[in-house]
C-alpha cells in the first residue's frame, strides 16, 4: 500500500516561512522522484518543484527559485520543501506526489502515479 501524507501547512504573513513535509511509504525514492505540486483557487495544478535521488536532479519553478528549497532524507522516507520569503501568490493547497524516476521538468507535465490528500497554505498580508 502506497502512502504519502503531507503535513506543515498553515497560515503565514508575507515574508514568512513554512516547511512542508511528505511522509512516503510503500514505494522506494530508487524508482519514483518526489515533486510538489499546487493548486490556488481558480487555477490549475502547477508544479512547484521534484527532487529525484536515481540522478539526483532537481526541479524548482522559475517564481520559486531562491526561496524555496526541496531536499530527501531517505532514511526517514520523507521530503521536505522549505519555503521562505512567502508571497500571497504563494497561497494553494500544496499535494506531494510520486511519479517518474527522474525530474525532466515542471512535475505538471506528467501523470503522476500517486497523491497525498494536500496541505494548505495561506500567505497573508
Amino acid at each position: 500500500e502506497v502512502q504519502l501524507v503531507e503535513s506543515g501547512g498553515g497560515a503565514v504573513q508575507v515574508g514568512g516561512s513554512l516547511r512542508l513535509s511528505c511522509a512516503v511509504s510503500g514505494i522506494t525514492f530508487d524508482v519514483y522522484a518526489i515533486a510538489w505540486l499546487r493548486q490556488a483557487p481558480g487555477k490549475d495544478r502547477e508544479g512547484v518543484s521534484c527532487i529525484s535521488k536515481s540522478d539526483g536532479s532537481t526541479y524548482y519553478r522559475d517564481s520559486v527559485k531562491g526561496r524555496f528549497t526541496i531536499s530527501s532524507d531517505n532514511a526517514k522516507n520523507t521530503v521536505y520543501l522549505q519555503m521562505n520569503s512567502l508571497k500571497p501568490e504563494d497561497t494553494a493547497v500544496y499535494y506531494c506526489a510520486a511519479g517518474p524516476r527522474y525530474c525532466s521538468g515542471s512535475p505538471d507535465l506528467y501523470v503522476q502515479d500517486y497523491w497525498g490528500q494536500g496541505t494548505q497554505v495561506t500567505v497573508s498580508s
